[in-house]
């Protein structure tokens, strides 16, 4: 399912047209980047979780050359299902 497709599901589950449907999604999207971006955890009951974490710098291998490259520390968004969404998946 792509960003369409699902717009389209959550205005028909929702019972809003296209353009409000896409507002919606835009609005989430955007409210759950700001937080992350500030650093902030963003938990959706029965959904999940979305943090951010911090990666330490560590030491890796370059497929092609074999050579040992220096990878530096930086930050990655983290989603850890919640409960429901994890029952509904198995």
């Amino acid at each position: 399912m792509n960003k369409t497709e699902f717009i389209d599901a959550v205005a028909a589950k929702a019972g809003l047209s296209k353009v409000d449907g896409k507002k919606a999604v835009e609005a989430m999207i955007k409210t759950i980047q700001g937080e992350m971006k500030k650093g902030e955890k963003v938990s959706i009951l029965g959904f999940g979780s979305f943090s951010v974490v911090k990666k330490a710098a560590r030491k890796g291998v370059n497929p092609q050359t074999k050579k040992a490259i220096n990878i530096p520390a930086r930050e990655v968004v983290k989603f850890k299902p919640g409960a429901t969404l994890a029952k509904a998946v198995k």
